[in-house]
């Protein structure tokens, strides 16, 4: 199939210099969103896809955003005259034995199954996807030709040109619709633009078809929100709230359980198994993973982040890139960097950070330590006010401690150097060679009292 996608606003009322299609819809922009429904909508449906987006408003902006999807055409409409106007631009690229599908790059939620009926519902003619709106102010209401609301479409009047019966149609336009290409590319060529806004409508297709004898049929959407555009800022966190919605409800359905489900915000993919626990104001990014019998606590924020069966996160935690096992517990207040791996069993307390290491089964930071580059073993625990001091000011090095290593509190481990295991290293040192195995290791200076030392006082003023 062909499918347009409309994408030259400006969208002034956004005040902002981005262009509007790039604004993030759970962090993901827009159109990127609209481009996934639209290679999702061809899937279901059997049948490649040719996409052609159509810009204007920071076009360029637009095709670097997209520049490694190589399966999307992008053409630029200038100046911009109207939506019959830019799905002409389109037209070059368009192949006239299949349907073409028109889209809307600031209309992000609808659905591909919604989109696969619409396709269906036209047969060889043109279809319109509908919506019956409470308050149907500002739409252009659907004439259908059965006084009663069903059969073929008539028309579609526009509000400021409807009678008051007519307005008391709540059946309205979403703009998208489907038409068989070759009659596409007729009915844009004769459009006109003789109207208040002298542009090209593309609704004015609607009255060609009728002329030609061809169909025109509509598929009516159920949920109004999927055909809900942004025009604005306060349009768009309307949206993200129904978006965290929607994902709020397939969450529940997945049987976790959410401390509130207005409260969780999913920018991603995120995957649950059974009996997950999510506190309120959690945030999840690119694709996270929770195991059955997770329980994560209120304000942490999870990006890529794999997490094993039974695991406890506290309060305030953040990870990012980091694999976790089963029955560890992390937080509050933890920090979890690229290339963590806690395998089970393994405990980080508060304000324990680890980057780029490996912390074996039992392992345990309980409080106030930094874990950099490190291979840490089995069961070793590691005192309070540690630190792992891995970079030299231009290279990182590793350290590499055994398994039943005790690392006294306040500690440096100055790599790079290794462990051997069972060893203890005394509260306060700062090491700075290799340890060896079941031996005590101190290195401190020896404290001194200095006798006849008075305590400097302060000069008066």
């Amino acid at each position: 199939m062909n499918i347009v996608i409309l994408a030259a606003g400006q969208g002034k009322r956004m005040r902002s210099a981005r262009p509007k299609v790039l604004h993030p819809i759970a962090g993901k922009s827009m159109l990127a969103r609209v481009i996934e429904t639209a290679r999702e909508t061809a899937h279901l449906c059997g049948s490649g896809a040719r996409i052609v987006v159509v810009v204007g408003h920071g076009a360029e902006e637009v095709r670097s955003s997209f520049a490694s999807q190589t399966d999307l055409q992008f053409v630029e409409q200038q100046p911009q005259l109207g939506t019959g106007h830019a799905v002409l631009q389109a037209m070059p690229w368009m192949a006239d034995d299949v349907p073409t599908l028109v889209l809307y790059g600031d209309v992000p939620l609808v659905r591909a199954q919604t989109l696969a009926a619409l396709l269906d519902s036209a047969g060889d003619g043109v279809s319109l996807l509908t919506v019956n709106l409470a308050d149907p102010t500002g739409y252009g209401r659907i004439i259908r030709e059965s006084i009663h609301g069903g059969g073929e479409v008539h028309a579609i009047v526009e509000e400021r040109d409807a009678n008051d019966a007519q307005r008391r149609i709540t059946e309205v336009n979403t703009g998208i619709l489907v038409a068989p290409t070759g009659r596409l590319r007729h009915w844009l060529a004769g459009l006109s633009n003789q109207n208040a806004q002298g542009e090209y409508y593309l609704t004015d297709i609607v009255a060609a078809a009728r002329r030609d004898h061809v169909q025109v049929t509509a598929s009516v959407v159920a949920d109004p929100d999927e055909t809900l555009g942004v025009n604005s800022k306060a349009q768009l966190a309307h949206l993200e709230r129904v978006f965290q919605q929607r994902t709020a409800q397939s969450l529940l359905d997945a049987g976790a359980t959410l401390a509130d489900p207005a409260r969780i915000d999913v920018r991603g993919t995120l995957t649950v198994g059974a009996d997950v626990f999510i506190d309120v104001g959690c945030v999840f990014e690119g694709t996270v993973a929770l195991a059955d019998g997770v329980h994560v606590g209120p304000y942490c924020v999870l990006r890529d982040v794999v997490v094993g069966s039974d695991t406890v996160i506290h309060a305030f935690s953040h990870f990012d890139g980091a694999h976790i096992g089963a029955d560890v517990i992390a937080g509050p207040f933890a920090r979890l960097r690229p290339g963590a791996r806690l395998d089970d069993a393994v405990h980080i307390g508060n304000f324990v950070e680890v980057k780029a290491s490996h912390l074996e089964r039992g392992a345990k930071a309980n409080h106030l330590a930094y874990v950099g580059d490190a291979h840490v073993g089995a069961r070793t625990n590691i005192g309070a006010g540690t630190i792992f001091a891995n970079y030299d000011g231009a290279n990182k090095h590793r350290s590499e401690l055994g398994a039943d290593v005790h690392v006294g509190s306040n500690s440096v481990l100055v790599a790079p150097v290794r462990v051997g295991e069972g060893a203890t290293i005394g509260a306060g040192s700062t090491v700075t060679r290799d340890v060896p195995a079941r031996k005590l290791t101190v290195a401190r200076a020896r404290a001194v009292t200095v006798e006849g030392w008075n305590r400097p006082e302060k000069k008066p003023r």
